[in-house]
């Protein structure tokens, strides 16, 4: 209570000077009769179980009442300065200390004003109320007033200091309290996150909190619990992911050693099909050359059918030109073995090469027959220009018959022309045909080299996944994750306790 508060309440209960001058002449009065207001009120203690178990032994009796005895006189005094308050504010935080109700002190104070009041009615009225009497009425009634004002004002101020003292009291145990539920829930939290951030997604907050930090609570477990299944979903997913990177890298390297050797059988396929388109071009340039050859025979064995008159004569040219026929001949024939040689070998190269050389392989066949054929009529003119030969020498009588001959092998020469023009176009068909192969093998060729480069791309790239999914795993793999099963059946447990 402030010095401004207390002169509000002196003033408010009027203890002007007069009063205080009044209750200052009870101090004689009051020392006297204040021992037995007292003994009487501590009697009234020591028979009240309430108040008596305030009190411990009969020596703490006498120290409260002998404390109560200047506690009065310093009242007498009606001197409301700093001792006083200092007097009564002791008062009042003792009696809060001690846990003592108002009530208590209320009704103390009801028993000694009664017997002081009585005491001081006696005083100024010994023979009572109606019979005559020396001395001042008007005093006596001032006294009892400032008594009384002095009494209430002591009460006011001493359960004013109780009622403070038990307000800072409630405040204290209220701040006490709520630092004991923030220190419990700082701890509860504390030990949670730590345990969160170790990676432990399996502890929840089973602590009882206080009723304002049980939604805390339950969202902080419903989190963990969102992202324990996070975690668990990345832990499955990394390890989907693993395997399918190790398959994916081993399926890689398969494949990759697959498109080398591709690469390196079509690489020797496309060598080796330039060697024959180059063959078959020299084969298709013999047998156009071949085939003028022929021509000219044919036209050189019309001649001779007319000149047949003159065969006598000519006898020698036709020697020579049977001469010259023969070396023709043989080179047909040779031109033939050629052929037929390199068929062989294009037939040999097709069968290697697979289903991609089947239709190269018909053309070879095809090839090898006219080559054949060739052969044969080749042996055929050879018998002919060897009879041809025979006849010229047996002189003119022959001419004759050297005339059909010459009538046949002008007839043999035609088929000939017609057979060597159908192999010129043959080779040439060829020497087309296996050009466009020979450019479809290279661009394959290319694109296979080009494969082979995408593949080894592939092969490195899914070796670098294979180990970031490695890497994805064991980052996961720190994190402890509660298993799946137990987590459901944890599930409606929780929901319960939540709800309840």
């Amino acid at each position: 209570m402030s010095d401004h508060q207390l002169e509000e309440r002196l003033a408010f209960m009027g203890m002007d000077d007069e009063a205080r001058a009044a209750l200052r002449s009870l101090e004689g009065f009051l020392a006297a009769e204040l021992p037995n207001a007292l003994d009487g009120l501590y009697v009234r203690i020591r028979e009240t179980p309430e108040t008596q178990r305030q009190f411990t032994s009969e020596r703490q009796i006498g120290a409260a009442h002998a404390a109560q005895i200047r506690h009065w006189r310093l009242i007498a005094t009606a001197d409301y300065d700093h001792d006083y308050v200092q007097a009564v504010r002791l008062v009042g935080e003792t009696h809060a200390r001690i846990g003592l109700a108002p009530r208590w002190y209320i009704g103390g104070y009801a028993l000694v004003a009664e017997s002081l009041v009585r005491a001081l009615l006696r005083r100024a009225w010994p023979a009572g109320f109606l019979q005559r009497r020396s001395g001042d009425g008007g005093q006596a009634a001032d006294e009892l007033a400032a008594l009384i004002k002095a009494i209430m004002l002591d009460m006011d101020y001493a359960i004013s200091v109780y009622l403070e003292a038990a307000e800072r009291e409630r405040k204290r145990a209220e701040i006490e309290a709520v630092a004991q539920q923030q220190a419990l829930v700082r701890d509860s939290f504390g030990k949670a996150l730590k345990r969160l951030a170790e990676g432990d997604f399996v502890y929840r907050l089973q602590a009882e909190l206080p009723p304002e930090y049980e939604g805390l609570r339950s969202d902080f477990n419903t989190a963990v619990e969102a992202l324990a299944g996070a975690f668990r979903t990345l832990t499955e997913v990394s390890q989907v992911i693993d395997s399918s990177s190790s398959e994916i890298s081993a399926a890689a390297d398969d494949l990759s050693r697959r498109t080398e050797q591709q690469a390196a059988s079509l690489e020797e396929t496309a060598a080796t099909l330039d060697e024959i388109t180059a063959t078959v071009r020299q084969t298709a340039e013999g047998a156009k050359r071949l085939n003028t050859l022929v021509g000219d025979a044919r036209a050189e064995a019309e001649r001779g059918g007319v000149v047949v008159a003159k065969a006598v004569a000519a006898m020698e040219k036709i020697t020579q030109s049977s001469d010259e026929v023969g070396q023709i001949i043989s080179v047909i024939d040779e031109i033939a073995f050629q052929t037929n040689l390199l068929a062989l070998n294009a037939g040999v190269e097709a069968a290697r090469a697979g289903e991609a050389g089947r239709g190269f392989a018909v053309v070879a066949s095809e090839v090898r027959g006219l080559a054949l054929r060739s052969a044969e009529a080749a042996k055929e003119i050879k018998v002919l220009i060897g009879a041809s030969a025979q006849q010229v020498q047996e002189g003119v009588a022959l001419v004759g018959r050297t005339g059909e001959a010459l009538q046949s092998i002008g007839g043999q020469v035609a088929e000939m022309n017609t057979l060597f023009g159908h192999v010129a176009a043959s080779a040439q068909e060829q020497s087309v045909g296996l050009a466009q192969v020979n450019a479809a093998v290279n661009q394959m060729d290319q694109v296979t080299q080009q494969n082979a480069a995408m593949v080894e791309q592939s092969t490195a790239a899914s070796h670098a996944l294979a180990g970031e999914a490695r890497r994805l795993g064991q980052a996961v793999a720190r994190f402890r994750i509660e298993d799946p099963s137990r987590a459901v059946a944890r599930r409606p447990i929780r929901a319960t306790a939540a709800h309840s």
